[in-house]
């Protein structure tokens, strides 16, 4: 088996590691204080070409592979979360059901402008009573007269609010047939009448991400903007967590390593007892630890990538990829907080925000109790 990256995917590290080092360290710290969303670094990586990056050409895309993409969302994160949940939700979880489950007019209109970063494109299923039973969805979406006519709301939706937030894909029931919801996708644009994005604040981690509000008000939206066929949300909005797991993985994968590397430098700069900390086995040994972690993390989940891009199955291996790097980041970003010491409670410190970034990643996209499900459904099945 060949561990080898290829010479396009370690010429893409490189330049997503010079970009986050050069245009987003600098500002992490500012951006997370005031909890703003940056539409300036939004727009850069959409020049970069970070968004689409696995679409074909002819819709604005890079015709990249998974592992690349996964790549760019991991150095990302090695600097900041707030800007690799940017990437990873537009990209896995905006882009991603229109390219699949779109029609080729729909993509036409959509994808050009949502690859160039002129837009950005949420995922509408999280509600106040539906997070991991999706099917607790009670947002309706009903059909007259050529229009859909829906109600209800979601919530905790990445990039749903900002003046970036072109729109959403959503999850509402459309019928209720003996007693057993049908759901339906839709695309609902933003300015549509009855359609309101309200930004959400004051969040512990990925402050400087565009965390969202939305509700639907008797909002119509035409007809032909269903996305897939009537009944079909359901598995539309799943199949998309799947790949999703994989850019979460990513984040997990990335932040761990950025804490790794943090960690390793304090334990050289700290001296106590008359010698730098790392000299002292309590110290190193951790460290080991910490570095093993990180090793097992980035091969599993490139072994799921390299499973997606070969056409094999890879859902086992991406639940597992989101469950394990999401685990890992807490313990690395913890073991991480305990080599700094005081230090590390303290916001001059970057670690003190990897600390609180983490914890999104065992909720996000399934918590790590769903994944276990998923595995645990995989392997008994």
């Amino acid at each position: 088996m060949n561990f080898d990256l290829s010479e396009e995917q370690k010429l893409i590290r490189q330049t997503v590691k010079d970009f986050a080092e050069r245009e987003i360290k600098p500002v992490a710290k500012e951006l997370d204080e005031k909890g703003e969303f940056s539409i300036d670094l939004t727009k850069k990586m959409g020049e970069l070409g970070l968004f689409g990056m696995c679409l074909p050409e002819k819709y604005g895309g890079q015709d990249l592979d998974t592992l690349s993409y996964i790549i760019a969302v991991e150095e990302l994160a090695r600097v900041d979360s707030s800007q690799a949940a940017t990437l990873a939700a537009h990209n896995s979880l905006g882009i991603g059901p229109i390219y699949y489950f779109g029609t080729e007019e729909q993509k036409q209109k959509y994808l050009p402008k949502l690859c160039n970063g002129e837009n950005l494109w949420a995922f509408g299923l999280t509600e106040p009573d539906a997070g991991s039973d999706s099917r607790a969805t009670k947002t309706t979406a009903k059909l007259s007269a050529g229009e859909w006519i829906i109600n209800g709301s979601k919530i905790f939706i990445t990039n749903g609010a900002s003046e970036l937030a072109a729109g959403a894909t959503v999850q509402a029931v459309s019928e209720v047939k003996e007693k057993k919801k049908i759901f339906t996708t839709i695309l609902v644009e933003r300015g549509t009448k009855g359609f309101e994005q309200i930004p959400m604040h004051d969040k512990m981690m990925w402050r400087a991400s565009d965390t969202a509000e939305l509700y639907f008000d008797n909002c119509k939206v035409p007809e032909e903007n269903i996305l897939g066929s009537k009944g079909e949300g359901s598995k539309i909005m799943l199949s998309t967590l799947d790949n999703g797991r994989l850019s979460i993985a990513a984040m997990g994968l990335g932040l761990a390593q950025g804490a790794f590397e943090m960690a390793v430098q304090y334990s050289k700069e700290r001296h106590q007892f008359g010698r730098p900390i790392h000299k002292f086995q309590a110290i190193s040994f951790r460290l080991a630890d910490m570095a093993t972690k990180v090793e097992l993390a980035g091969n599993l989940l490139y072994k799921a990538c390299w499973l997606k891009d070969n056409n094999k199955p890879f859902g086992l291996e991406a639940a597992m990829s989101k469950l394990y790097c999401s685990e890992i980041a807490k313990e690395v970003a913890d073991d991480a907080v305990q080599i700094h010491g005081g230090y590390g409670l303290m916001k001059d410190y970057p670690i003190e925000r990897f600390y609180r970034d983490q914890r999104l990643l065992q909720i996000g996209e399934g918590t790590s109790e769903i994944q276990k499900l998923v595995i645990s459904r995989k392997i008994l099945q």
